[in-house]
């Protein structure tokens, strides 16, 4: 079985949407740190480091949505990073180093919902494309 697929429509898609909202709450949480401080009880150096790390995640959603062809592992890397920041989101909340308030836990709470959403869709969009052959090219664009 050849390690290169063709992303369908539908994983294109939710690549896409993964990389819009990571590159959206990156942004809010990179530019609005330290209003965001008062208001989630969290870090303002967290919430900026954590936001500016979703630039080069959603630059690489991009880049894998518009391959013609891309490695099978190329689609797990966002899967298995969007079940490590789910994990990272739940250590925030209750690992004890970190004392977010009400509002703070929903917004973890719902970071993980995304991700994890994220995560199943695009692996279901993996389980859906469709093996290359073997002469296509993974770096090829769209």
């Amino acid at each position: 079985m050849s390690n290169l697929i063709r992303p369908g429509p539908f994983l294109r898609r939710v690549l896409f949407a993964d990389a819009a909202v990571s590159a959206g709450v990156g942004a809010l949480m990179a530019a609005g740190a330290a209003p965001l401080q008062g208001l989630l009880g969290l870090p303002a150096a967290l919430l900026e480091l954590a936001g500016l790390s979703l630039f080069p995640y959603a630059a690489y959603l991009i880049w894998i949505a518009t391959r013609r062809a891309v490695p099978r592992a190329a689609v797990w890397v966002p899967i298995v990073l969007n079940v490590v920041w789910a994990a990272d989101c739940l250590f925030v909340a209750f690992g004890g180093a970190y004392d977010p308030n009400r509002i703070g836990i929903g917004f973890l709470a719902l970071h993980i919902v995304t991700v994890l959403a994220f995560a199943e869709l695009e692996f279901t969009g993996l389980r859906r494309a469709a093996v290359a052959a073997q002469q296509g090219s993974a770096s090829g664009a769209r």
